[in-house]
């Protein structure tokens, strides 16, 4: 792996601002990767900024070198590329889908419009809402790129809670029940689909590098959270889980609480 230019020097410290907001920077490139690309993305690539951006704040946080994949031939190869892996593969139907509530592992027991409700519970305890229009994926609270960039407002939040000398755990709290409750499972569950139906070779290097090195880091990252914050802790599990819940047909409707993380 190559390191970025400045590669003898220190990643952030682990208490910094500076790491909070290089963890912010992987995230949001990770969104814009993963939303339906534009010109704009393979322009990026293209010209080396994406990977320059995202080398940087990877070292910062990770310490280790990224490595600078080429990219697509043009714009129609890059989208093509994304359409077979996650729109329209075989028989109409994705090779990997970036939405969570498609994996019946990943419902919890839930019914998918209730598991869409404790996705969007998280972002609404933030102030955040769904896109609309050309905002994003309108009433998408589980795709992939949604997920990525609500753990890049936490991390801001963070950044900007450590710089003012406040407290940051109730934002770490947040980050590390989102990534062990939500997008881990997400992350693992696209690397593999891709991996297991040959559809990797398909997309974009720097996509195909996101989809493979993702699910580690967000395990070490939910790892790291922990130390500092404490384990996290299912809720589902200490209320005995939604099929308990399912006594009664009000109660199969329930959303899980979310912490305060306050």
């Amino acid at each position: 792996m190559s390191l970025p230019d400045h590669g003898a020097g220190r990643p952030a410290d682990g208490e910094s601002p500076e790491r909070a907001a290089a963890k912010e920077t992987l995230w949001r490139l990770s969104a814009a990767a993963f939303c339906h690309p534009g010109p704009e993305l393979q322009e990026a690539i293209r010209s080396g900024t994406f990977h320059e951006a995202f080398a940087e704040a990877w070292w910062q946080v990770t310490g280790k070198g990224w490595p600078k994949s080429p990219a697509s031939a043009d714009f129609a190869s890059l989208e093509a590329g994304y359409i077979i892996a996650f729109l329209h593969g075989r028989k109409g139907r994705p090779l990997a889908s970036l939405l969570a509530g498609e994996y019946e592992g990943l419902l919890a027991g839930h019914t998918r419009p209730v598991f869409m409700l404790n996705v969007a519970a998280f972002y609404r305890h933030f102030g955040l809402k769904a896109a609309t229009q050309d905002e994003g994926y309108n009433d998408e609270p589980d795709h992939l790129a949604s997920m990525a960039e609500f753990m890049a407002v936490l991390s801001h939040l963070e950044a900007r809670a450590l710089r003012q000398g406040r407290d940051a755990g109730p934002y770490r709290r947040a980050q590390r029940d989102f990534l062990r409750r939500h997008l881990i499972g997400l992350l693992h569950r696209v690397h593999a689909a891709l991996r297991d139906q040959g559809g990797l070779a398909d997309l974009d290097p720097t996509l195909r590098q996101l989809v493979q090195e993702l699910p580690a880091f967000a395990e070490r990252l939910a790892g790291e959270l922990e130390v500092r914050v404490g384990p996290y802790r299912d809720p589902e599990a200490d209320a005995g889980g939604p099929r308990v819940a399912a006594a009664s047909s009000q109660e199969s409707r329930r959303v899980v609480d979310q912490d305060l993380w306050g």
